[in-house]
């Protein structure tokens, strides 16, 4: 006679087996550590009372708390910000895994009406109304992964300065403000040579769409781009500090929170069918807005399809700029420029693969379409 088999026997060893499989594979997926990347400024710097510092982590850092200051946590950076106290200020920040220490020396501000020259500062001010600071910093331009286009190889180390950017796209009631002042950029009045004939198509002279003062503005040129940032006192980003800038201090993600991208983290795939208005998706991690979707951004560079091949193969590459010697050149002479221009973040229209951080397209610097628009950068003084 066979032996009976013991079945229960058997489905208790599988469940002792399994729970050991399950254990392991948690500890296989365990996520590495957070990690300290920099502050800006520097621990050890002179700094104004109203200064903010910026501190930047590989990823986003839970449980955060900083001793001796005010602070918030946006993505993976932690901003602190003053009024600070004349003196020495020694700031502990701590996170879930792991602390540092920062001290400043801040200045002893300067009495109202004192008209003498203090002693240089080396922080940035308070940002400018609108813009949010960008620190100093390197990172990987460009994408190795399988849906990368060939215009995004090969990945390059680059660093950028620190800069202050738009927190959100340029609105049309912000470029009505410009058009009032400077009649030959109004629709209708615009010379062809900076121009298609789409430009401002849903416009009714000065009027731009009703419902829509918050919405980007579109249908707009690299020409008026660029003439909308001069008169504001801006620029338009270069393409490194676009991209820069859109990752928010994250490291190596295609989009500006992370390797995903859903309906709720911004406007793209015809989700909603049309242009949003600006600041409606979440924040990354430098404080901007629509850094993906909602509507392709003008920069200031020529279009170069191998200008990645340009930097070096080793070291890193600072302030890359394609098609002139200087940002100051093409702010001189961009009415006379006829060469592509680059376009970055993708729009409402587009997939998740067109609105990842590291896609690049180009057009003629006249074209104007439904999905055309801006942001402004400025430099740091």
């Amino acid at each position: 006679m066979k032996p009976k088999t013991n079945l229960l026997g058997c489905c208790c060893i599988a469940v002792v087996l399994l729970i050991v499989l399950i254990g392991c594979g948690e500890d296989a997926v365990e996520e590495d550590p957070v990690e300290f990347v920099q502050a800006i400024p520097a621990s050890g710097s002179e700094i104004q009372p109203d200064a903010t510092i910026i501190v930047s982590f590989d990823s986003t850092p839970t449980g955060v708390q900083v001793t001796g200051a005010k602070f918030s946590v946006s993505g993976a950076n932690v901003t602190i910000t003053g009024p600070f106290t004349a003196g020495a200020l020694n700031l502990v920040i701590t996170w879930s895994d792991g602390a540092a220490s920062l001290a400043y020396n801040v200045k002893t501000p300067v009495a109202a009406g004192n008209t003498s020259d203090p002693s240089e500062p080396n922080t940035p001010a308070a940002p400018p109304e609108g813009m949010v600071l960008i620190p100093a910093g390197e990172f990987d331009m460009g994408s190795n992964d399988a849906e990368a286009r060939n215009d995004e190889q090969p990945v390059r180390k680059v660093y950028v300065d620190a800069f202050y950017m738009d927190e959100t796209e340029v609105t049309n009631l912000q470029f009505k403000e410009f058009l009032l002042e400077n009649p030959r950029w109004q629709k209708g009045r615009v010379n062809a040579q900076f121009a298609n004939v789409d430009y401002l198509h849903f416009w009714n002279g000065n009027n731009y769409p009703q419902g829509k003062a918050n919405h980007p503005v579109v249908y707009v040129s690299w020409y008026a781009a660029m003439a909308y940032a001069e008169w504001a006192d801006k620029r338009l980003p270069t393409e490194a500090e676009w991209e820069y800038a859109a990752r928010g201090g994250l490291k190596g993600k295609k989009y500006p929170n992370g390797n995903t991208i859903t309906a709720r983290d911004a406007n793209f795939d015809h989700n909603v069918k049309d242009t949003t208005p600006v600041g409606r998706y979440p924040a990354n991690g430098y404080g901007l807005y629509d850094m993906a979707g909602n509507v392709w951004e003008w920069c200031l560079d020529e279009y170069d399809a191998e200008f990645y091949f340009t930097f070096p193969r080793n070291g890193v590459v600072r302030n890359p700029l394609s098609g002139a010697n200087s940002v100051g050149w093409i702010l001189d002479n961009y009415t006379n420029i006829k060469l592509n221009r680059v376009l970055r973040g993708g729009s409402w229209p587009d997939n998740a693969n067109v609105v990842r951080g590291a896609r690049r397209t180009d057009v003629t610097p006249t074209n104007t379409r439904y999905y055309y628009g801006f942001r402004c950068a400025r430099a740091v003084e």
